[in-house]
């Protein structure tokens, strides 16, 4: 990048122009003191969340943390707050400290991807984890989002109920369509009708997650089981359903998605398509690692996640 921007020959003179562009557009300057430096500086790489503060993305974290530590990398975390103008901050903010690579997860407001196609002509390594884009131009690190959705569904059905609610998020994200697609296909499988007013999808957000709760609890026939696409919806609705004097899992069923511990520290304990989170953490540095030293070529690695079943999933009657 810096030989683009001083108008090296060895960089072609569209490469050149595509990053000179680039630095104008968000007035990069290379920093004097940082230059200094920079026989000596740390190896940088940076990671974009969605938040910080949920278990979910602090256990993907460690993972990267970890990894990049033993390689002799250090890191700088930033958080979108699941907006899309942050995002682009914090992705500009890297780029001017000068990270080796980026490892991001989407947020939920983003659905134009310009500025990470910016990073590809800029020619930093960048990978994606959880929540994905461009996926033929960027490695990406995701779970197995559809079979997880169809065999949690399918175990609601199988413990009797018929009338599934599914929380999820906005309809542009991916993981969303995706674990969607796996509800359809087990009411599909088991020849359940579908039903419209069962489906809510908004944000994901714990206000939204008590809001849809509510809306599905409100129906003329409300649904004798959920299923929560993330924890904060899951833990909403669990909230929701308790404020109803509803009893989980007696009146209503709940399944949700969390990391390995998460689902333990609740009463019940919740039914959980559980995520390895700090191996995908420890798998998104690793393809992180292998762009920033040119070896790896684009792909995307599923992890494998588990349905554990505990208390918040009543055995009603066998299909």
């Amino acid at each position: 990048m810096s030989r683009a921007l001083k108008n090296s020959p060895e960089i072609g003179p569209e490469t050149r122009e595509k990053v000179q562009e680039l630095a104008r557009r968000w007035n990069y300057r290379p920093n004097p003191f940082a230059m200094s430096l920079l026989k000596d500086a740390p190896r940088l790489i940076g990671i974009i969340v969605p938040e910080i503060v949920s278990h979910f993305y602090s256990s993907i974290i460690s993972g990267i943390s970890d990894t990049a530590r033993k390689e002799g990398y250090s890191v700088i975390i930033t958080s979108s707050y699941e907006q899309y103008e942050r995002e682009k901050e914090c992705l500009e903010n890297l780029v001017n400290v000068r990270v080796e690579g980026i490892a991001a997860c989407l947020s939920q407001e983003t659905r134009e991807y310009k500025h990470f196609e910016a990073i590809k002509n800029l020619n930093i390594p960048l990978i994606f984890f959880d929540r994905v884009c461009l996926k033929e131009n960027f490695s990406c690190v995701v779970s197995d989002n559809v079979e997880s959705a169809r065999k949690a569904t399918e175990l609601l059905i199988r413990r009797g109920a018929n009338r599934i609610g599914f929380i999820g998020g906005s309809n542009h994200l991916e993981i969303v369509t995706l674990r969607k697609r796996g509800y359809l296909e087990a009411l599909h499988t088991y020849k359940i009708p579908i039903e419209k007013e069962l489906i809510v999808c908004q944000k994901m957000s714990y206000q939204e997650g008590r809001e849809a709760t509510r809306r599905l609890l409100s129906l003329p026939r409300p649904p004798e089981a959920i299923l929560a696409m993330n924890d904060t919806l899951a833990f909403a609705a669990m909230k929701e359903i308790r404020k109803r004097k509803l009893r989980i899992p007696d009146d209503l069923s709940l399944i949700g998605y969390t990391d390995e511990e998460h689902a333990n520290y609740v009463e019940p304990t919740l039914t959980a398509v559980t995520h390895p989170t700090y191996e995908m953490g420890e798998t998104a540095c690793h393809l992180l690692l292998e762009a920033i030293q040119g070896k790896g070529t684009v792909r995307q690695i599923v992890v494998p996640t588990r349905l554990e079943i505990r208390d918040s999933t009543l055995r009603r009657n066998m299909h």
